[in-house]
């Protein structure tokens, strides 16, 4: 029995030995490649020529190994910095962001290896940012954000493109400078607000003159137009009156003036009715006759 018992359990551990090598050799010989990435196959040491699409693929166990890169957009961010125009230091930090060709992930893990990013990317954005720095000084590099991150997405993409690495977007996230530098900035910016604002004073001092001088040339030309209207009525009063006026009507208002007393006059020379005007047209008086 214990002969028996020793033969069985020795049959077990092989099943089980098999059974443990065949699950082995099952799952060394299938390999999984994630959305968004490729395989490379690697058999013994050399790179096979060629990728492996995203899904389950089969290769031979304890020979061939597969690496996965990752060809979705990677987002990397570099603390560099770069000499402007005028010869400031311009500490920049970018964020870059990148893919690369799933036709060429072979090659560049080939010739460059796994670590692309430290060996190709940084390199690039450094010579690149230094070369489109130099175009600008440090006060037009903020100013010209956009046009220096689109030339730096240019000029990666010259560099990178034929190794098989795509730059997609670069965001500068921060320009830094010097403190010295900064404080003239700072200095110059108030120099140029205060001139603003003394020339602002300076155009509502003129502005107000010239609404204060048109304010009296409008007044005085209305006063103007009020004393030519008043002097036109006035003269055609004047002239309607002179028109209606008669002798007959002269005569009347002296008469109907008159208060029947004549003028008692002192001196050589006084004011006096003529009477005349008045008596001219009463009615004559009866005189008596001698006969009777």
């Amino acid at each position: 029995m214990n002969a028996l018992r020793k033969i069985f359990n020795k049959k077990v551990i092989v099943a089980v030995l098999i059974v443990i090598l065949l699950l082995v050799i099952v799952s060394g010989s299938i390999t999984i490649v994630q959305p968004g990435h490729t395989g490379v196959v690697v058999t013994l040491g050399r790179v096979e020529e060629g990728v492996l699409q995203e899904g389950i693929h089969l290769k031979i166990p304890f020979i061939q190994n597969v690496v996965t890169i990752d060809n979705r957009i990677t987002k990397l961010e570099v603390d560099t910095e770069a000499f402007s125009s005028d010869l400031q230091t311009v500490e920049t930090k970018l964020a870059i962001n990148y893919r690369v060709d799933t036709s060429k992930s072979y090659s560049i893990y080939k010739n460059i290896g796994g670590d692309y990013e430290t060996v190709l990317v940084i390199p690039a954005v450094n010579e690149v940012l230094k070369a489109i720095a130099s175009q600008y000084t440090a006060e037009e590099s903020v100013t010209n954000r956009t046009l220096i991150s689109t030339g730096l997405v240019s000029g990666l993409n010259e560099k990178l493109n034929d190794i098989g690495l795509y730059v997609t977007d670069v965001n500068i996230i921060n320009f830094d400078f010097s403190e010295a530098f900064i404080t003239a900035i700072e200095e110059k910016q108030v120099a140029q607000q205060e001139l603003l604002k003394a020339e602002t004073e300076k155009q509502t001092r003129i502005t107000n003159a010239e609404a204060e001088a048109e304010a009296i040339k409008v007044k005085a030309e209305a006063e103007a137009e009020a004393l030519r209207i008043t002097a036109e009525a006035e003269a055609e009063a004047n002239a309607t009156i002179a028109d209606s006026l008669t002798e007959e009507l002269i005569r009347y208002h002296k008469i109907e003036k008159w208060n029947g007393e004549l003028p008692v006059v002192s001196g050589g020379s006084g004011a006096f009715l003529d009477v005349s005007d008045i008596i001219t047209d009463q009615p004559e008086a009866a005189v008596p006759s001698d006969a009777e």
